[in-house]
């Protein structure tokens, strides 16, 4: 994919061994829980993302990562996008958008019939649902372990 300013975007499988990708879900984590009540904290750290039934995806433009998002496998044809974060540097640029379009991409290869994901309330998390709902998501009921709260918010694709 090319960027706005002329860089190539390459999104691969990611172990999350690598000092970038390690420092970026850092930096998403720590945002997380500077706009969100620690109550309703569901990103997941990087034991979390290690665990069986979720895959990482980077997008890196040269030897720069510009982004991450995960797939976590849910069951009964079900997906969740989880840990979306685009670097500082790489804002506005198209980068969450084809990191979402390869989960949705995977999902769909995977026979998953929905995905869902849930993110927070507030300016902080504006942008993020903008691109969601431009990709088709809409507003819908908590799943999975998730409850209801005034803080949380709840987004399905059907695929």
């Amino acid at each position: 994919m090319n960027g706005r300013e002329g860089g190539v975007l390459e999104i691969r499988e990611d172990d999350l061994s690598g000092a970038p990708v390690r420092a970026l879900l850092a930096l998403h984590l720590a945002g997380m829980h500077a706009n969100t009540p620690p109550e309703h904290v569901f990103a997941l750290d990087l034991s979390g993302l290690q665990r069986p039934g979720i895959t990482v995806w980077t997008a890196w433009e040269g030897p720069a990562i510009a982004g991450v998002g995960a797939l976590r496998a849910l069951g009964d044809d079900a997906g969740e996008v989880k840990s979306m974060r685009t670097h500082p540097d790489h804002l506005r640029r198209g980068v969450a958008a084809a990191l979402l379009e390869r989960i949705i991409a995977e999902a769909r290869a995977r026979g998953f019939t929905r995905l869902s994901l849930e993110t927070g309330r507030g300016p902080a998390f504006e942008p993020a649902l903008a691109l969601y709902r431009r990709r088709g998501f809409r507003d819908g009921a908590a799943f999975a372990d998730y409850a209801p709260s005034g803080f949380s918010q709840f987004l399905h694709l059907d695929l």
